[in-house]
């Protein structure tokens, strides 16, 4: 289990990197760079504001205030963490909607740990019903 954690601590880093080092690597050919279209910017307002552990899923499991304290703090910091990154000139939307993408997954990936085990077992029925529920509405002809 915690190789698993560790692996895809090192999947995030490693695709993190190489989303910044790409647009060195387009410079090193000789062929001029094809004009990719931009995603639409990511805004600091785009993303949930206010309280993580009453967000969500998280919002659905008893959770004292101790682990409610500790979840808060781990969404303050990587709400910090993405500002900084929507803030920086030198990364492009792809790359700043890469590290905004990691850092949420780290900060869910902290926040699952703070859960009991009987809590991340409620975690992950309520994730699978909501991920089924997604997949069906996404099936359903409009």
């Amino acid at each position: 289990m915690n190789v698993n954690r560790f692996a895809k601590g090192v999947a995030v880093t490693a695709g993190l990197f190489l989303a910044c080092a790409a647009p060195g690597l387009n410079r090193a050919q000789s062929s001029p760079p094809r004009p990719v279209p931009s995603p639409p910017k990511v805004s600091p307002a785009a993303r949930p504001k206010g309280d993580a552990s009453q967000t969500g899923v998280f919002a659905e499991l008893k959770l004292t205030d101790e682990q409610k304290a500790r979840i808060d703090e781990i969404h303050r910091i990587m709400t910090s963490r993405m500002d900084v990154v929507v803030k920086d000139e030198k990364l492009n939307a792809y790359q700043k909607e890469a590290m905004i993408q990691g850092y949420q997954h780290m900060e869910n990936t902290q926040a699952f740990e703070v859960l009991t085990p009987s809590q991340r077992r409620e975690f992950r029925e309520k994730t699978l019903v909501r991920s089924a529920a997604q997949q069906q509405k996404q099936a359903s002809p409009k």
